[in-house]
């Protein structure tokens, strides 16, 4: 292999007929020149070192490359697809609540559980504002508070 170095190439993409069969090569007024023939060209030798001392090489451009490039390619044109397939559902679906699935169903149900609590909480925390600013004359503290806890406790209780 170091005895052929520099390697003497020679390369063509055109089939050329040589004593009946088919070969690469190029043709010069003085004969032919034969690509794969050893006699004519160290292609083979060169081609032979580059494969088999550049494998991994070839296989981790392949990969890292390649298919990384493809495969952004096709996450991108999937994702194209879905979201036409989203806009064309939402231009689709009717505000009615058939076209709605059980999960967003559940979902609004949750909003409105919360938004309930909200408006509880904030109802308490009035009621507090008020004993805490307004206690009526004759009454111990312990009993008005005693009160406003089975007051709160009264309100809170929630049916699901």
């Amino acid at each position: 292999m170091k005895a052929s170095i520099p390697f003497a190439v020679i390369g063509s993409n055109q089939l050329i007929e040589v004593n009946g069969k088919k070969v690469r090569g190029r043709s010069y007024p003085w004969g032919i020149v034969e690509v794969e023939n050893p006699q004519h060209s160290d292609f083979n030798k060169l081609r032979t070192m580059l494969i088999s001392t550049h494998m991994q090489d070839l296989k981790d451009v392949t990969r890292d490359v390649h298919y990384e490039n493809y495969r952004a390619q096709y996450i991108t044109k999937i994702s194209q697809q879905a979201a036409r397939e989203r806009s064309k559902l939402k231009r689709d679906s009717s505000p009615n609540f058939e076209g709605i699935t059980e999960t967003d169903r559940l979902l609004q149900q949750k909003d409105e559980e919360i938004r309930r609590m909200q408006d509880m909480l904030n109802q308490m925390q009035e009621k507090l504002r008020a004993v805490g600013k307004d206690p009526t004359p004759g009454s111990s503290p312990s009993k008005e508070s005693g009160g406003l806890l089975s007051e709160l406790k009264r309100d809170s209780v929630v049916d699901l």
